[in-house]
């Protein structure tokens, strides 16, 4: 590797780095409210509308999402039935477990190995691997999520899609207790 090279990687990575660190941290929500409890929240039926965000803003996909959510213990199901604006849909079913400390861990079928996350205050953060379907071909992209509890009812989210570091686009979600 030629030397040019190999001090753009290494600035390449170090900003990386550096950026994922300045950003919030879900513990700055701790005094916030109302207070979320994720397994409370997502228990029953939850439906949300959607959007996804190129990059650069533009809307490319509109989606609804009918959720059925129940807890036994510290264990938890959401079952996800997606509908696009392009009149496809698909189906996404979580397994959570609730850890001390308001820690959680998930799987699904579409998520490359486990899904991790913390409640703090009226914030929920999740970080995870997604394969997505694009043209055929599946891609592994990560996802840094973010729901924050309005009200009783209504939680807003927001998740950054990026692979290599490089943000590829956003969802943005607004969920409605029945």
């Amino acid at each position: 590797m030629n030397t040019r090279r190999h001090v753009f990687l290494t600035l390449l990575a170090a900003s990386a780095v550096l950026a994922g660190c300045a950003g919030p941290q879900v513990s700055d929500y701790a005094q916030q409210r109302p207070t979320l409890q994720l397994d409370r929240y997502f228990n029953g039926r939850i439906r949300a509308h959607g959007i996804f965000q190129k990059r650069g803003g533009e809307v490319v996909r509109r989606f609804t999402v009918v959720m059925d959510c129940r807890w036994e213990g510290n264990q938890g199901v959401l079952d996800e039935a997606f509908s696009y604006s392009d009149g496809s849909t698909s189906r996404r079913v979580w397994h959570l477990t609730k850890h001390e400390g308001g820690r959680y861990t998930g799987r699904a079928d579409d998520v490359v190995g486990e899904a991790a996350g913390q409640e703090s205050g009226n914030a929920f953060r999740w970080g995870y691997t997604l394969r997505l379907p694009v043209d055929g071909k599946e891609y592994e992209v990560q996802f840094d999520d973010w729901m924050f509890l309005v009200d009783e009812r209504v939680m807003l989210n927001r998740a950054t899609m990026s692979k290599f570091g490089i943000t590829l686009g956003e969802v943005l979600l607004s969920f409605t207790k029945e």
